[in-house]
């Protein structure tokens, strides 16, 4: 068994977003994305499918064009390479979940875009 929080040494910073590692298992591995409110991530694309989850806040979530308002308890999953952008209508915390081949490092790279 694993464990985690999503809330423990929780931080908002009022200059870039935090990307947090939580916890990596045998098929996965998750993510904690910490944004203050009109913090952007600039488009890009996994290279595989993700699972995105708004665990407190509010998120635009734009896919193909389309802007999908999400709030607190709103999943969604994406397949490999949709090309997506997230910008934060409120302080929000969002735990996104990688394959097990995907990097957080890729995540990070989001940001220096």
């Amino acid at each position: 068994m694993k464990k985690t929080n999503i809330l423990e040494n929780l931080e908002y910073n009022e200059n870039k977003v935090l990307i947090t590692p939580l916890m990596e298992t045998e098929i996965s591995k998750e993510i904690r994305i910490v944004f203050k409110k009109d913090q952007i991530m600039k488009e890009h694309k996994a290279g595989y499918p993700i699972s995105v989850e708004i665990f407190e806040g509010e998120i635009d979530f734009g896919v193909d064009g389309n802007i999908y308002n999400l709030i607190k308890g709103d999943i969604v999953v994406l397949e490999a390479n949709v090309k997506h952008d997230l910008k934060a209508n409120a302080d929000s915390i969002v735990r996104l979940t990688l394959s097990k081949k995907d990097t957080v490092n890729r995540v990070k790279g989001v940001l220096k875009l």
